[in-house]
């Protein structure tokens, strides 16, 4: 991605490869990628935890203009398919081998959340790593002979993940009554859980405070745990490193 001159960085760079890499797999046309950003950013935002009336009227007309769209992608690959083992839509569209297929619905809703999932926060993990070789100049310049390495590359974006996570906030539903932190709570409570709060946890990471691009043993939360991990999380790795 060659730019002349002034250019923002977010726009022109971290919020360009994921739209990139998210077009490419389910076969978007560059013409129509235009709108993706703006109606990613509509929705998430209606997921804030305090929302505005503008927020959710903005969220709520950001599905229906993205789903009007997916609709037609949908309908012309129905007509013209890809090549399944690159054109993700277009698996989808087909279904598994036994048989088993998405209805219309979970087949629009699952472009939406891979559209959404896939962008937003791949773009903040490389405007994060950005700002954070900025604000830590000293950590930037001694690891600058070294930075080539894969090994580095991969325990530096790990790094980035936990120092200034994509997602802050995570949600949760206790299926039991139990215990956390003293606080009880019954069955099917609600939970927020304060990702970024722990990912600098004292008690799991040393110096938390500290960026240190060759951090080992780094079990962070950024991608959240459990079965509800994030789906996408080896593609943001590989997306983090090649930026």
């Amino acid at each position: 991605l060659a730019v002349k001159g002034e250019g923002d960085l977010i726009e022109d760079f971290a919020a360009a490869i994921p739209v990139e890499v998210i077009g490419n797999l389910l076969g978007v046309p560059h013409a129509d990628r235009g709108p993706l950003r703006a109606w990613s950013l509509a929705i998430l935002g209606a997921l804030e935890p305090k929302l505005s009336a503008e927020q959710h009227a903005a969220g709520n007309q950001a599905v229906t203009d993205m789903l009007a769209y997916l609709k037609t992608l949908v309908q012309d690959r129905r007509r013209h398919p890809g090549n399944p083992d690159h054109d993700v839509l277009t698996r989808l569209i087909q279904g598994e081998a036994d048989g088993e297929s998405l209805s219309e619905t979970e087949l629009l809703q699952n472009c939406i959340f891979i559209l959404n999932a896939g962008h937003e926060t791949t773009t903040n993990l490389i405007g994060n790593a950005l700002v954070c070789l900025d604000e830590h100049p000293a950590v930037s310049a001694t690891q600058h002979d070294t930075a080539a390495h894969q090994s580095l590359l991969t325990a530096a974006v790990e790094e980035f993940l936990r120092f200034e996570p994509s997602n802050q906030l995570g949600n949760r539903r206790a299926v039991i009554a139990c215990e956390v932190g003293g606080e009880q709570l019954p069955a099917g409570a609600l939970v927020t859980l304060c990702i970024g709060a722990a990912n600098r946890d004292p008690e799991q990471f040393e110096a938390p405070n500290v960026l240190q691009l060759d951090r080992t043993n780094n079990r962070h939360l950024a991608f959240g745990f459990g079965v509800h991990q994030c789906a996408g999380l080896s593609l943001a790795r590989l997306e983090g490193r090649i930026a």
